[in-house]
């Protein structure tokens, strides 16, 4: 399916979706045209849910470094909005489709969204509860629930898309605001890791509701964090991996002693020291 091309608005729009100072590491960020899935920069390469199967294109394995709003651009305008709203409704399958066919549409969405702008996108619809896998987009649902009609399903997409933004621009601000300072000692940088992942685990609780899966965004979170201060990715996610130690479940709030302990652990499990106690 040939789709018109078309040249993005170079202004980008006011507020939070503004132009950042670098490129994704990967993938195009402005392709001439918007084309069939076989055009596209990033390939599909991939034919169910991209954030179970694709790591490339899977959120919850993608290091810091590929998310992190201060690093990569994000162009974004009306214009730029209703153009992408109308590939996407041209893409969208007819009334009655077949699961599979809906699921071949988000998986080609994502492959889409990924050419265009970066991996971050990929994200876009890691949704609340367990059609979505346990994320935080509010905007979508599932395959069965959130693809109907062209223009509407483009809408949800596009709203998606910026919610998912939102979160990462959020995340990248607690982020800068929870780093231990340069030059703390260990026993500074205890406290300053254990505020920080009570504080991160309790927001996360708070967007998901604690429904089906949470606790993989909340590792993902953590995980981010670390790679944040400088900590390589696989040395944060086995850190985090250590805290947690499964003591996160579905459809279960942690109690505020749990979620103190998987603090206290992750940071002196890092620094060797218990956080200072009367800050």
């Amino acid at each position: 399916m040939e789709l018109s091309a078309y040249t993005p608005s170079a202004q980008p729009r006011a507020g939070r979706h503004d132009g950042r100072s670098a490129a994704p590491e990967t993938c195009v960020t402005k392709p001439q045209t918007f084309g069939t899935i076989a055009q596209l920069s990033c390939p599909a390469r991939f034919w169910r849910n991209a954030t179970a199967v694709d790591y490339e294109l899977a959120p919850a394995w993608l290091p810091w470094s590929a998310v992190d709003p201060d690093r990569i651009a994000f162009d974004w305008d009306d214009e730029e909005g209703s153009q992408l709203a109308a590939v996407i409704a041209s893409m969208t399958p007819p009334a009655g489709a077949e699961w599979e066919e809906r699921h071949r549409f988000t998986t080609e969405v994502t492959a889409l969204l990924a050419a265009r702008y970066g991996r971050w996108t990929c994200g876009w619809h890691w949704a609340v509860g367990e059609g979505g896998g346990g994320g935080v987009v509010t905007s979508w649902c599932c395959d069965s629930h959130s693809v109907g009609e062209p223009e509407a399903t483009a809408a949800k997409v596009v709203a998606s898309l910026l919610e998912w933004r939102d979160w990462l621009e959020e995340l990248a601000e607690r982020f800068a605001q929870l780093a231990p300072p340069a030059g703390a000692n260990a026993e500074e940088r205890s406290w300053h890791l254990e505020r920080a992942t009570t504080r991160l685990v309790t927001v996360v609780v708070d967007r998901t509701g604690a429904e089906c899966g949470w606790y993989g965004l909340c590792r993902t979170v953590l995980t981010w964090f670390l790679s944040s201060t400088g900590m390589g990715p696989e040395t944060a996610k086995d850190a985090v991996d250590a805290a947690i130690g499964g003591r996160f479940k579905s459809w279960t709030t942690p109690s505020r002693t749990l979620v103190d302990t998987v603090g206290e652990d992750l940071a002196v499990g890092l620094t060797g020291e218990q956080p200072y106690r009367d800050r």
